[in-house]
């Protein structure tokens, strides 16, 4: 029984959660305890690594994207006490996804003779834009991601990214935890998995909506002593489609 969700996202980034609703969804989804993990981004209504709302357990988190040799990956920072460094770095981040966001906007607007009900803002993501040109446009949501606005899309503009080790260096200062996101996600869940050796957890549990063999993290785990993490990565309301059960989660604040 998932007990707690440690990868949710806010307003604050791409989601659609806010603090004043999260306890809402975590008590319909019968979850005590929630990470908020916005993309590139700490809360600035969250002061504290782990705070209670409205009797939910709220852990102040972060997603970063780092950039290693072979491909991006994406790492989960728990109990986050801000530091110079890391705000340095989110602004930086930020900045770059608002100037990203207005390049991608202007590119769709210009091949599709449209103007998109979005602005360029801190914490805008690709959904943001997806949605608005499902709303303007005949493109869904899902059509604006495969023709539009994909990685190899028309209309796609990349983004700064840190180094594995420049993102490993600063989440380490400012987390209790660091751990890996969905290691199936990405081309080589292998070679993502070595990368734990620096790490202090991995996602064990995630709603990838697919059979996973989850014996490489099993193995990751043994190899390198690392704790699990895991959630449902809701952008949406719906909390709990995976996540920790009680004695996983015991481990887990302990060791935070």
């Amino acid at each position: 029984m998932v007990v707690a969700d440690l990868h949710v996202h806010t307003t604050n980034s791409d989601g659609e959660l806010t603090l004043s609703t999260l306890p809402e969804a975590a008590q319909r989804a019968g979850v005590s305890a929630v990470a908020v993990t916005d993309h590139d981004r700490i809360h600035p209504e969250l002061p504290t690594p782990v705070a209670t709302l409205d009797g939910v357990t709220v852990i102040h988190g972060i997603e970063l994207r780092v950039e290693t040799e072979a491909e991006r990956v994406d790492l989960l920072g728990y109990g986050v006490t801000p530091t110079a460094e890391l705000e340095a770095l989110v602004s930086d981040l930020q900045q770059n996804r608002i100037e990203r966001g207005r390049e991608i906007i202007e590119n769709v607007e210009a091949r599709l003779g449209v103007e998109l009900p979005v602005e360029p803002r801190e914490g805008l993501g690709r959904p943001h834009i997806a949605r608005a040109i499902d709303e303007a446009t005949d493109y869904s949501y899902t059509e604006a991601f495969d023709e539009l606005i994909g990685d190899d899309g028309p209309c796609f503009v990349a983004r700064d990214i840190p180094t594995f080790e420049a993102g490993v260096s600063v989440l380490h200062d400012a987390c209790g935890l660091v751990s890996l996101a969905h290691p199936f996600r990405y081309e080589d869940p292998e070679a993502a998995l070595d990368l734990c050796a620096d790490l202090d957890a991995v996602e064990g549990h995630y709603a990838y909506g697919r059979e996973v063999d989850s014996r490489p993290i099993e193995r990751a785990i043994e190899e390198y002593d690392l704790l699990v993490t895991g959630g449902s990565d809701a952008h949406d309301e719906e909390l709990g489609k995976a996540g920790l059960d009680r004695e996983e989660y015991r481990r887990f604040r302990a060791a935070l």
